[in-house]
């Protein structure tokens, strides 16, 4: 079953039993998800475009609750940390910052890089590498950097 299959089911589902906070979450990404199936003309979306929305949503949630923390409004930031763990059930697993360490190492290696500037290639290779096993892209930087800086 694609996953937009499964979204939808799930969405019926919550509509059925009334679970409001799963309810919402789904709605706004199926929001998402038709609005990217009129704007690129196609029928269904495969499994890795509806994960990148998914993640687009996630990181919304992850930003909006750190901000009404900010403001100190707990209350709209567990709302969204609730929401964002409803969207992130969807995701694969993770890839192991171990063997993300691996990687990075590896690539570092191969690359060379000469300064902290070139930190981006470096990156950007990685994300290629990594592509399909859900790393987070802020985890892949910041152990770019502290590789690179351990390494000149």
């Amino acid at each position: 079953m694609s996953l937009q299959t499964q979204i939808n089911e799930d969405l019926k589902s919550a509509l059925k039993s009334k679970e409001e906070p799963k309810l919402s979450t789904l709605r706004l990404l199926k929001s998402d998800i038709q609005y990217e199936l009129t704007k690129t003309g196609v029928s269904t979306l495969n499994d890795d475009q509806v994960i990148a929305l998914i993640r687009a949503n996630s990181k919304k949630r992850r930003e909006s609750a750190s901000e009404y923390r900010k403001a100190n409004r707990e209350d709209l930031a567990i709302k969204e940390e609730a929401e964002d763990a409803i969207l992130t059930s969807y995701l694969p697993a993770s890839m192991p910052e171990s063997e993300l360490r691996e990687v990075v190492a590896r690539v570092i290696k191969e690359l060379a890089p000469k300064s902290p500037a070139e930190a981006g290639k470096v990156i950007g290779k990685v994300m290629q590498e990594v592509k399909g096993k859900n790393a987070d892209g802020s985890l892949v930087s910041s152990l770019v950097k502290s590789l690179m800086s351990e390494a000149s």
